[in-house]
């Protein structure tokens, strides 16, 4: 199941979930449309990550504070920590590698990497 995410529910939702998925998206692009069933099909084999979808075009608030200029935008997140985030429709095998990549990875040293910036 996708969650469709508003200024309303943002924040509550990306807060009460560890891992979350989301689609930057707007009705009138051709590439969002065509990416649209990728991260559907992704999101129906990971169920235990929260994939969500933003539409752009209603929800200004969020693309202009989380600086999204461009759709689709794919935003990974894992204990509120952006490890991804790029423009541009994926293919499904290079979606699902990114995903994979994305739950392989120890966030104990992510986190630790996070403080040492700090």
């Amino acid at each position: 199941m996708i969650t469709e995410l508003s200024k309303d529910n943002f924040k509550q939702m990306v807060t009460a979930h560890d891992f979350v998925i989301i689609d930057y998206w707007t009705p009138r692009c051709g590439p969002c449309l065509s990416f649209a069933p990728v991260f559907e099909k992704v999101a129906e084999d990971f169920p235990e990550i929260l994939f969500a979808k933003v539409n752009t075009a209603e929800q200004r608030e969020i693309a202009t504070e989380l600086n999204i200029q461009s759709v689709p935008t794919v935003m990974i997140l894992r204990d509120q920590v952006v490890l991804f985030n790029q423009p541009g429709a994926l293919t499904e095998a290079v979606f699902r590698e990114i995903v994979r990549k994305a739950i392989e990875l120890d966030m104990d040293d992510v986190q630790k990497q996070v403080e040492d910036i700090k």
